[in-house]
């Protein structure tokens, strides 16, 4: 269900440990993220373990675009499966392996196998404003308020 939405391609190049599958995916038509998989040997992710897993995909993003690798709700729902720098950011200037790092925060150790869906991808416009130092920011009605400070809940 990859179905391209706007005239906008994101180009993959595969690594040789990645010759055979799919490449990144929706599940459904009005799906945002696309699924990434895992193209290492089966492993296990023990509980409280970090770790960096190969997708054996190098991107190519046109200028302008980035891509948010976000973690999967299903593995985080059972397994507490995350990504803790979650959204990770690749540049479109990055031309390296796109690796997912995974850490489980459940209890138990998480079989991923070569393959699995691990991680989605959601591409995003991003500006590129000028950074001017000032020496003094306007008012605004909530002022330096911060966490919590819009209200309660």
């Amino acid at each position: 269900m990859s179905g391209r939405v706007g005239g906008t391609t994101v180009r993959f190049l595969r690594t040789a440990a990645n010759p055979d599958l799919p490449l990144p995916e929706r599940a459904t038509v009005e799906a945002a993220g696309y699924d990434v998989r895992s193209a290492e040997a089966d492993f296990e992710l023990a509980p409280g373990e970090v770790r960096g897993v190969g997708t054996g995909l190098v991107l190519e993003l046109p200028s302008g675009l980035e891509c948010q690798v976000r973690p999967r709700s299903g593995l985080a729902a059972r397994h507490g499966i995350t990504l803790p720098n979650a959204p990770g950011t690749i540049d479109p200037d990055y031309r390296g392996e796109l690796r997912v790092l995974l850490q489980n925060l459940g209890p138990e150790p998480v079989p991923i196998r070569r393959g699995d869906r691990i991680a989605q991808l959601v591409f995003s416009r991003f500006e590129v404003p000028a950074v001017e130092e000032v020496t003094k920011v306007s008012e605004s009605r909530r002022g330096d308020g911060g966490f919590g400070s819009t209200g309660v809940a």
